[in-house]
């Protein structure tokens, strides 16, 4: 499972009031409708809105990639990602780290909402839940999201697969982001908010924090090798060489490090992994150079229509006037 987005550009029909087998057999057609493995099929149509909420999970990855890198030279545009999640650049190492940020927290907000058969509330043993249920409140799953999503990702111990150490490590670095983000608020109950009774529940931060977070955990990725840990027997990722006598000693990428193994391309010009930046619009005190790789960026001037001396009329509805003013545009030349 992981951000194609062919995905994200499919329709589900509306399950709308009909019995439940007909609810059945619209689920398991949603499920068909994905790019999944047969293992996750057969999960998915067990899972009675599975279907919906990994196709939630799929935009908000999307979305949330597109907003994070819509400087960059490489914007998460939806052309040249199949070839980009067969590569180990720093690119991929996001794809795939939001892919799991994204499912998880979906996931997790699926449970609260109601929108998931075999899940609910969260039901964390430190927190007063029952109580919280009772004045209507009801937290993030996360325990049943991160639960379920290793059994839906199927995770397993690869040798000496570099590649498979890499996506899984981004993986958990994804699902890593959520939980540390995982926080405890808390509401008072009682005369003029006294205080007296006091309900606290678990809840996710919102995703574009999380996405910033992966965002800033991209900046700073390392790129790794594997390497032999003779102390327990088998390979590991390895980082930069440290500073000391001994050829041996590496740095090992922590848990929460993006990892990459090979160079990114300059993404300047089309190819099979971006369509380039030609015609990119950038900002000229901002990312104009490093945008347009040097080739300049031309300048136009248009007129935009924006609501202004807005007022409120009495009763209840807003008056505005339609204003004008000039704008000027920033694009890469081609």
């Amino acid at each position: 499972f992981s951000l194609t987005g062919k995905e994200a550009l499919t329709h589900f029909p509306s399950l709308g009031p009909s019995t439940n087998s007909a609810q059945g057999k619209v689920h398991v057609k949603q499920c068909d409708l994905l790019k999944l493995s047969r293992k996750q099929k057969r999960l998915c149509r067990r899972e009675p809105g599975l279907a919906e909420t990994l196709r939630d999970a799929i935009r908000l990855g999307i979305l949330e990639c597109q907003y994070q890198f819509r400087s960059e030279r490489w914007n998460c545009s939806l052309e040249g990602r199949t070839s980009l999640l067969k590569r180990g650049f720093k690119e991929t190492a996001f794809l795939y780290a939001v892919s799991s940020a994204a499912l998880t927290h979906s996931l997790a907000r699926a449970c609260s909402a109601g929108r998931m058969e075999r899940c609910t509330c969260d039901d964390s043993p430190d927190l007063e839940n029952r109580k919280a249920w009772q004045w209507g409140i009801c937290g993030d799953n996360l325990k049943y999201s991160t639960k379920f999503l290793k059994k839906f990702l199927g995770q397993k111990r690869i040798g000496k697969d570099l590649r498979a150490k890499v996506d899984i490590h981004n993986t958990n670095v994804g699902i890593k982001a959520v939980k540390n983000g995982l926080k405890t608020t808390c509401k008072c109950h009682g005369v003029s908010g006294s205080c007296a009774v006091r309900t606290c529940w678990k809840q996710l931060s919102p995703f574009h924090e999380i996405g910033r977070l992966l965002k800033l955990r991209y900046d700073d990725a390392v790129k790794v090798f594997s390497t032999t840990n003779d102390a327990v027997g088998h390979s590991e990722l390895a980082g930069p060489q440290r500073q000391s006598h001994s050829p041996k000693h590496h740095t090992l990428p922590s848990s929460t490090d993006l990892v990459y193994v090979e160079d990114s391309p300059s993404f300047c010009h089309p190819s099979k992994y971006s369509l380039g930046t030609a015609g990119r619009t950038c900002s000229r005190e901002g990312n104009c150079d490093s945008m347009c790789c040097g080739r300049g960026y031309n300048t136009q001037s248009r007129l935009v229509t924006f609501s202004c001396h807005c007022q409120v009329q009495w009763c209840c509805y807003v008056e505005c006037q339609q204003c004008m003013q000039e704008e000027v545009v920033y694009s890469c030349k081609q």
